[in-house]
């Protein structure tokens, strides 16, 4: 039986580009309704440990939503594949030309913008300066941070994606660095979101962040031994 909540998303304090982009999907799933409770509309940090395609990155795009006009947003991902991904959705939700939009007065998609930077040149690319909403490496970020970048106190929100790399030994040391730096510069809200976090309440407390975490799945996960081309589920 699929679990479900009785919290809606069209009752969410949400500004009306973000309703009429997502309100098909009416109720919150699980994890979701948990990081509304948890204070992510009201500036709280978190740490969101759930399965994949269990909705965290919709908690990420909340956040987002709930930030502009008041500050930049950071979207932080481990590779430039995933940049672009993440950038083309933001892209959608931000400049929206459907004719809902057009004739609807409220809604302000078009007063936001949204940028890529995953390039290697180590500059300040101080173009960066006129978006609301930048999705970066973490290589890019770091290449940014040491060029004292001037509209960093404008950042009020960060989001780390796939969070559990701070293990991995190649990109992992330039995250934890980042976030160390972050934190003590400028105090923003954090979100991290990962689906396989070992050390969970540990990273949470180290971010100074609430853990926010659920097990339920869409499609039910099944486990199995195949031996001489058979299956057997346990």
């Amino acid at each position: 039986m699929v679990k479900i909540t009785a919290m809606e998303l069209t009752s969410l304090p949400l500004p009306a580009f973000f309703i009429q982009k997502y309100a098909h999907f009416n109720i919150l799933t699980p994890v979701q309704e948990k990081a509304i409770l948890a204070g992510l509309l009201n500036g709280a940090s978190l740490l969101v440990c759930a399965p994949t395609a269990s909705g965290k990155t919709l908690i990420a795009t909340m956040a987002i939503a709930n930030i502009l006009g008041q500050g930049k947003a950071l979207y932080i991902v481990p590779l430039k594949a995933l940049a672009k991904e993440k950038y083309r959705e933001y892209q959608a939700l931000l400049n929206r030309n459907d004719d809902n939009s057009n004739n609807n007065s409220n809604d302000k998609a078009n007063d936001y913008t949204v940028t890529i930077a995953i390039g290697d040149i180590d500059s300040d690319s101080s173009y960066l300066n006129c978006y609301d909403l930048l999705v970066l490496t973490s290589e890019k970020l770091d290449s940014l941070l040491r060029h004292k970048i001037t509209w960093l106190p404008e950042v009020k929100l960060i989001i780390i994606d796939e969070i559990h790399l701070l293990n991995d030994p190649s990109r992992g040391p330039t995250l934890e660095v980042i976030i160390t730096l972050l934190k003590k510069m400028i105090q923003p809200q954090v979100i991290g979101l990962s689906a396989t976090i070992g050390n969970k309440e540990l990273l949470a407390s180290w971010l100074e962040a609430t853990l926010v975490e659920d097990d339920w799945r869409p499609v039910e996960l099944k486990k199995g031994i195949i031996c001489d081309g058979k299956v057997n589920f346990y």
